[in-house]
């Protein structure tokens, strides 16, 4: 009972002590991986101080953890011996009274024994196992957590046929106070290409989540070959789909597995196929261990362009029937960008192509344009016509001409 009692009331500290350990890895973790924002401020003594006061409150928690099972293990050896003590006292007044006798008195110390360390055994034991399962506790948690985009029982694999992509009346907002996107619908045909542009905080991007089904739409609905994408499996949807996402994340692995994870499967000629048309394979094979480089914690040992070609070839290489190009160039310089973007011409020439930019002259050739203004679309229609109607479009690209002329050139 006292060690049941003790072994509950000791766990909030082995808990309290598992949270303040893991908020100091995540702590230590956060700042090497944004070790040039640091860096750029200055804050390294702001940084260690921060993992110094994590530090500090995990050892105090470690050390009320380690107080409190000294006390359980003290305890259940004063037990032990109060008890051992008391009825071996019992015993030796038998054998001087006469009741009892010498044998009798070794008999009872080995059935004391025989009791008591098995007990000591056990409440060990049970401790032991009160920790493991306070360890696992936030693994519990994990795994317990219910995803909030699910397959809808019955769930079909998703017909991508041509590739028609069609939103219909969409309403969508992360947060219910503040709306994003106001009944948006527009339609892609198959093999069209089709832009959207407009200030930040548009909701461009969130068109591409939406599509994904990272986030369900709250009215309307988004279609793909006329089926609703709440119809189908997520796994056959995001196969149909590929992406150069705006802000390009690689895993601390070689360039090799990071093209390649698009499609684990292919060869090492297609991997190669894929980077040329991304105009990235001469930079690796430069590289000393080529293909073969690990680019470190989210691709830090990479350059932005460079991050973003790979993203590129990644796309290229999954080959899917719609293509989303979330600000594909941002990150290249001018002479690499038409470079980039006469691949992704050629890319999207047989595909469904979504394409969000910033920098008008990017989408130029697109089919259809849409302009988004706050989560509305204010005009839609090819380059031509939107520079005639004089409206949002042709502000946003007199305004881009006019900055790239007053942008020194690479000569000057």
């Amino acid at each position: 009972v006292f060690t049941f009692r003790i072994t509950e009331w000791r766990m909030k500290y082995r808990v309290q002590m598992n949270a303040m350990d893991s908020k100091a890895n995540t702590q230590a973790i956060d700042s090497l991986i944004n070790y040039e924002t640091v860096k750029y401020f200055g804050n390294e003594a702001h940084e260690l101080q921060r993992y110094n006061e994590s530090l500090e409150q995990w050892e105090d928690a470690a050390v009320k953890s380690q107080t409190s099972l000294s006390a359980l293990n003290i305890g259940q050896a004063a037990i032990i011996a109060t008890g051992v003590t008391t009825l071996m006292i019992l015993a030796s007044k038998g054998v001087v009274a006469g009741s009892l006798t010498l044998g009798d008195l070794v008999l009872i110390n080995a059935l004391l024994l025989q009791l008591f360390i098995p007990l000591n055994f056990l409440g060990v034991v049970y401790s032991q196992l009160k920790h493991a399962i306070a360890d696992m506790q936030l693994m519990f948690d994990v795994l317990e957590q219910e995803p909030e985009i699910q397959d809808k029982p019955g769930a079909t694999e998703l017909d991508v046929g041509e590739g028609e992509v069609r939103f219909e009346h969409v309403d969508f907002a992360y947060d219910p106070e503040r709306p994003i996107l106001h009944d948006v619908s527009f339609v892609i045909p198959p093999g069209r290409k089709l832009a959207v542009v407009g200030p930040s905080g548009a909701g461009k991007s969130t068109l591409a989540r939406l599509l994904f089904r990272f986030y369900d739409v709250q009215g309307g609905r988004i279609l793909i070959n006329g089926q609703d994408i709440r119809d189908v499996t997520q796994a056959s949807l995001r196969r149909a789909i590929g992406i150069v996402p705006q802000d390009t994340v690689l895993f601390n692995d070689t360039l090799r597995y990071n093209i390649a994870y698009a499609r684990p499967d292919a060869s090492q000629a297609e991997i190669e196929q894929a980077a040329r048309a991304a105009n990235i394979h001469d930079f690796i094979v430069s590289l000393p261990r080529g293909y073969d480089t690990v680019v470190g914690e989210r691709g830090l040992k990479l350059s932005g362009g460079e991050k973003q070609r790979v993203a590129i070839a990644r796309a290229i290489l999954k080959n899917p029937k719609i293509l989303v190009f979330d600000e594909a160039t941002s990150s290249l310089d001018s002479q690499s960008e038409q470079v980039i973007l006469d691949t992704l011409r050629r890319a999207a020439e047989h595909h469904t192509t979504l394409v969000i930019a910033h920098r008008l002259s990017t989408i130029v050739d697109a089919d259809q344009i849409l302009v988004m203004v706050n989560g509305h679309i204010v005009e839609r229609g090819a380059h031509l016509q939107l520079l005639e109607q004089q409206g949002v479009y042709a502000q946003l690209w007199e305004l881009q001409r006019q900055e790239e002329e007053e942008t020194p050139s690479l000569e000057a």
